[in-house]
């Protein structure tokens, strides 16, 4: 590029001990389909030690008319080294990129082209997670010339990984906080959502590439506690001094409260020191009594938007009672009423709290529930016709599963349904399933099976299926059964992951003489 050109776009790195993935980065950026005429790359070395700085200089020698490198003590996080970048930036249009990241070749391309086409001052392209990273994919369902901030998925992807209109950035002064060690981007992101005449969003292409480091050092996922506590402060307190009280404001406070506020009050919060969990807790109910609304609560799914309300309306003993209840992933006592189900959660018709009942209705889940059995155990026996079969017995506390039709339970080994019967057994039932072992033996692989034993549940208007699981380890002796003309040794046995499974060998010759070896082996005594 020459100088005195305007640059369509200029995209910003922040740097930071990301190395070997900033070199992924640069390539990715330098081999744009944009073409390096109309791009540069401004990057700040934020004073790492890993060589980063390093390679930022090699590729601002190699090509000096796009890559910009400036260098500078560690700050402590991406804010400052993104506001430096911002200041040195020339483009039309600022794009912003994390150095452990990459681009689809014709990203930018097509950004630029689609903020022209629809004179957008924000444009989104498709961000897709890598190497398990999560990545949130409501807002890319489709392509939208205008995408409204109150009406769509947009507050929920509030990463500054988006391509903005720089005169819109000088002209509401918009930088990034530097008090905020991790979330810095998105009061950024949000305000200029907020300010902006036009949203787009680009689905139709993979854009940006979000990667999770194999040492998991990514500052999303290396935050501390209390950083992440006043991380929720501060995002909270931003959208109530950016937008009005009212349902514009709730529906940008629902994210916020959902992801940054909820996920501070599960199992881990259990984990902290009791003078601890009553500080966290103090400080949050003081922020869901300021801005928690009905107008949110309507909007949460139930688990959050029952612990965020216990939290505003309960003691510390409350909220850790109803902790402990939800990430315990079983359902607690549960009040039928008219084929709905009500877990039995703190606040549960309680009139200190004055919750409705629908806040409770876990019905949808009650399939799932009533289809996870535990399994007690695994024997040979004989099935009602006489045959020899495969017993399995299972036991579930729900009382509710000897109420159901036959048709509605069904326990299988892999494809094969058994015969089940219930019995009732307070506070619980019992569950017998026979498989009659030639029918496990009537289709096997060449090499064998391994058949993990599931049980699948019709009720309320819904289905479940689980495996069948042991709280101890049972089994039922090997057995060697013929069918035709062919000899199998099938075992029913738990796995690993305390899985009732039925594994079928076939007994070839080969596999009959490697028994007998090492039964006995050869040479000595």
């Amino acid at each position: 590029m020459s100088a005195g050109t305007v640059p369509d776009v200029t995209v910003v790195v922040a740097v930071y001990n990301t190395m070997p993935y900033l070199t992924t980065c640069l390539d990715s950026l330098l081999a744009q389909t944009i073409g390096r005429d109309r791009l540069e790359v401004v990057a700040v070395d934020d004073g790492s030690t890993d060589g980063s700085g390093a390679e930022l200089d090699r590729y601002a020698a190699r090509h000096p008319e796009t890559v910009r490198v400036i260098h500078q003590a560690n700050s402590g996080g991406p804010a400052a080294p993104s506001n430096v970048a911002l200041d040195h930036a020339r483009g039309r249009y600022v794009f912003f990129i994390g150095s452990d990241d990459h681009l689809g070749p014709e990203a930018l391309e097509r950004l630029v082209t689609a903020a022209d086409r629809w004179d957008s001052d924000v444009v989104l392209g498709r961000m897709v997670g890598t190497n398990k990273r999560y990545v949130h994919q409501a807002v890319y369902a489709s392509t939208q010339e205008r995408l409204d901030l109150f009406d769509s998925a947009l507050p929920w992807s509030l990463s500054n990984t988006k391509l903005f209109r720089r005169d819109l950035i000088e002209r509401y002064g918009l930088r990034y906080r530097t008090d905020m060690p991790m979330g810095s981007d998105q009061p950024f992101t949000l305000e200029a959502c907020f300010r902006a005449k036009k949203v787009s969003v680009l689905a139709d292409y993979e854009f940006y590439y979000a990667v999770k480091r194999d040492n998991a050092q990514n500052i999303t996922y290396a935050s501390r506690f209390s950083e992440r506590l006043r991380c929720a402060e501060e995002l909270v307190g931003f959208v109530a001094g950016l937008i009005e009280p009212g349902p514009r404001r709730d529906a940008v406070l629902v994210r916020h409260f959902t992801w940054e506020v909820a996920k501070l009050l599960r199992a881990e919060f259990l984990a902290l020191a009791p003078d601890v969990q009553q500080h966290v807790h103090d400080r949050i109910r003081k922020l869901a009594e300021a801005y928690l609304t009905e107008g949110v609560l309507a909007r949460m799914a139930p688990e959050e938007r029952l612990r965020l309300a216990v939290a505003r309306d309960g003691d510390l003993a409350a909220l850790r009672e109803l902790i402990d209840q939800q990430a315990d992933r079983t359902l607690p006592e549960v009040t039928v009423v008219d084929d709905r189900w009500y877990a039995q959660h703190v606040g549960f018709r309680d009139p200190a709290f004055g919750y409705p009942d629908e806040w409770f209705d876990v019905t949808e889940r009650a399939a799932t529930v009533l289809a996870k059995l535990t399994a007690t155990g695994l024997a040979w026996g004989r099935d009602a016709a006489g045959a020899r079969a495969l017993v399995v017995t299972a036991r579930s506390r729900r009382a509710e599963l000897a109420e159901l039709s036959a048709e509605a339970l069904r326990v299988s080994v892999g494809d094969l349904t058994g015969v089940t019967s219930v019995t009732p057994d307070a506070p619980g039932t019992v569950v017998r399933t026979d498989f009659a072992m030639d029918r496990l033996l009537a289709v096997v692989a060449a090499n064998g099976e391994r058949r993990t034993v599931r049980a699948e549940v019709s009720a309320l208007g819904g289905a479940g299926s689980a495996p069948l699981r042991t709280d101890r380890p049972v089994a039922a002796p090997r057995r060697l059964a013929r069918h035709g003309v062919r000899l199998h040794l099938v075992t029913p046995t738990t796995n690993h992951k305390g899985q009732v499974i039925v594994a079928i060998t076939p007994v070839t010759p080969g596999r009959f003489l490697a028994r007998l070896r090492r039964i006995w082996p050869s040479g000595g005594k």
